[in-house]
Order: C-alpha cells, then structure tokens, then sequence
C-alpha cells in the first residue's frame, strides 16, 4: 500500500497527546485503536513517512486491524479518513481535539475496496477568503442588518453558549465575504452541530467548501452534504454501489434517513434483504419495503423480527399448496410483505 507523507513546521523530540484524549476518548478505547493513535501522534511529531502496512508490521497487526482502528477513531471524530472525488483514501486528519489547527496526514491515491466517502472540506483556505479583510466597516453595517439579532440568537442557540467577538467575526466574514445568506448560514451552523463540530474553525471551512462549489440555498447545500455522509456510503455498499452516489441515489437514502425517519439499522436490514431478492432497481425495491414497514408501524428490529414470527406463523396456518414454486424469488420470503408485488409496483426508468 503507498505510503503517507506526514509533515509539520517544525519538529520535537516529544510527541505531544492532548488532555481531552486522555480524559475523554482513552479510556473506552482498545490496545490496538491507542496504539494506532499515538502511532499517527509520533509519525506528525517527527515528519516520518508511513502507512497502513507500515503500520501493521510497526505493531505486528493486519490491515484489516489498522482500519478497523482508524474507522473506530473517525466515528469518534478523533481523525477523520479522507477521500478524493473518485473514492478513493487521500489522507487522514487528526482532528484539533485543543481547538489547534489539525494536522493531516497525505497520502496519494489507492485503489478503493468499495465505496467510500470524499472529504467534504477543503484542506487548504485560499488566501482570497481571508478573514482579515473585515473592518469596522462590516462590522457596523453587520450591526444594522435586520435579520443580524436573529442570527446571532439562532447560533447561540445552537452551540450552547453566547457568542465571541471572534464568532461574531466569522458570521460577518461568511455573510460579507463568502456572500452566504442567512438562511444558509442558520442551515451551516445546524448541519454542523448535528455532526458534534461546534468550533467556529471548522464550521468556517464547511462554510468555504460550498461557497467554493456555488451553494446558495440550503436545499443545495443538503444535496451536496448528502454526497459526503457516511451514513450514504454505508448504504451504497451494502446495496453494492462501488461508486459515488449519483443525485437521486443520495436523495433516495436521505428520504429513508430523514423524511422516514428510520435508524441506520433498519435501513441496512432493508437494503440485506433487497440484495439477498434482486439485482435490479435495487433502490426502488429498497424504498419499498421501508415504506411497507413505515405504513406498518415498524420502527425497531424487534418490530421486524416480530413482523417475521407472525408471517411465519399465519404462513404455517395455511392449507399447503399442491406444488411449490420453482423461483428462487418466490421461495425467499422473508416478513409478510408481498415482494413479489412490490417488485411489480418498481417504476422502470
């Protein structure tokens, strides 16, 4: 596997590890996953190359276990794995855990094993967006803009906590400079707490990255987070998708997340049975059998495994028939849902 390339301005010969990692993520971690972490901590420290194989014989793991760690520690937010348009591994962040710029960790492209989630921020600020450019001037005419008390009252209320001066900057710079309106910011700040980021560093860079891609609304904003949530990629490869979602394919899984309301496991018990039933239309076969269990009341695997039991049992109930059917299709039913129907009901595009 290629190699990282990690790099600082300037190198020591210690390796620093934050408080908020020893007190907060340490102690519900495993052996492997603290000396992973560390390991990343030591290679920025001294500017050393490595990666994940390197990785593995350092410490006398697999593969497999190197990235099982380094996904424990994204869910954590404690790194987050990078990925390139294409899919495919670009880096790794370590996450500014002491509100410290983060560093991170290049690493050229590698063959994708499936689909796997593009980073959603720019690594780099151009200088063209450049907070400093604020003055007295936008801070005065910020002031007067009536929906400005309305803002500032929304994002207190969404971080928790009253606002700095400097927060007050950054509102000013993504108004002023990125030219972001209201209505996109108040959607910014929400999308980015609803991901547990409430510092102003990282909601700026969110903030850069759509103004870079020409968001203006938060309808456009949504779509072009959806293209970046985990949560899609986990869909997609359990659908088995290989590639970036395509625009309804992201809208499809946002409409079971959301508009549904169904939990992550529902969805991929959804999508298992979909694969085990089809290969075609996978999507609109998927979406079918959540709004069946949605119309059915179901919003627990309980609910399913309870659905399950009661098909079973008015299935045993029935007079059995003279002969049974040849379609393996028709032999895999799994709950009381008639698939079958539902197969026919899937639009054709």
């Amino acid at each position: 596997m290629n190699s990282l390339t990690v790099s600082q301005d300037s190198h020591a010969g210690v390796t620093m590890l934050s408080n908020c990692f020893i007190d907060e993520y340490m102690k519900d971690a495993n052996d492997a996953q603290i000396k992973v972490y560390l390991y990343l901590l030591r290679c920025v420290a001294a500017g050393l190359p490595t990666g994940i194989s390197a990785i593995a014989d350092h410490f006398n793991y697999t593969e497999k276990d190197i990235l099982r760690a380094l996904q424990y520690w994204d869910r954590k937010q404690v790194v987050s794995l990078l990925y390139n348009d294409a899919g495919k591994l670009a880096g790794i962040r370590l996450e500014n855990l002491d509100s410290r710029p983060a560093d991170i960790i290049s690493m050229p492209p590698a063959s994708p094993v499936t689909a796997q989630a593009p980073c959603a921020e720019p690594e780099n600020v151009p200088a063209s967006y450049d907070k400093s450019v604020i003055t007295l001037d936008h801070i005065r005419a910020f002031k007067q803009q009536e929906k400005t008390s309305e803002l500032v009252f929304i994002t207190e209320q969404y971080l928790g906590k009253p606002l700095s001066t400097e927060n007050i900057r950054s509102i000013i710079f993504m108004t002023d400079v990125l030219h972001l309106s209201t209505d996109l910011i108040d959607y910014l700040v929400q999308y980015c707490v609803d991901r547990g980021k409430k510092d102003f560093h990282y909601i700026e860079k969110v903030a850069i990255s759509w103004a870079q891609a020409g968001v203006s609304t938060p309808k456009e904003a949504a779509l072009a987070a959806a293209r970046y949530d985990k949560n899609i990629y986990a869909v997609m490869n359990a659908l088995g998708r290989t590639s970036a979602p395509t625009q309804k394919e992201a809208s499809y899984i946002q409409k079971w997340f959301q508009e549904y309301g169904f939990p992550y496991d529902i969805i991929m018990e959804a999508c298992e049975r979909c694969v085990l039933a089809t290969d075609k239309h996978r999507f609109e076969y998927t979406d079918g059998i959540l709004q069946n269990w949605r119309d059915s009341g179901v919003h627990t695997m309980q609910d399913i495994a309870d659905a399950d039991t009661a098909f079973q049992k008015k299935k045993s109930s029935r007079p059995a028939k003279s002969a049974a059917s040849t379609n393996a299709f028709h032999q895999f039913r799994q709950n009381e849902y008639n698939y079958d129907e539902l197969l026919k009901k899937v639009k054709i595009n």
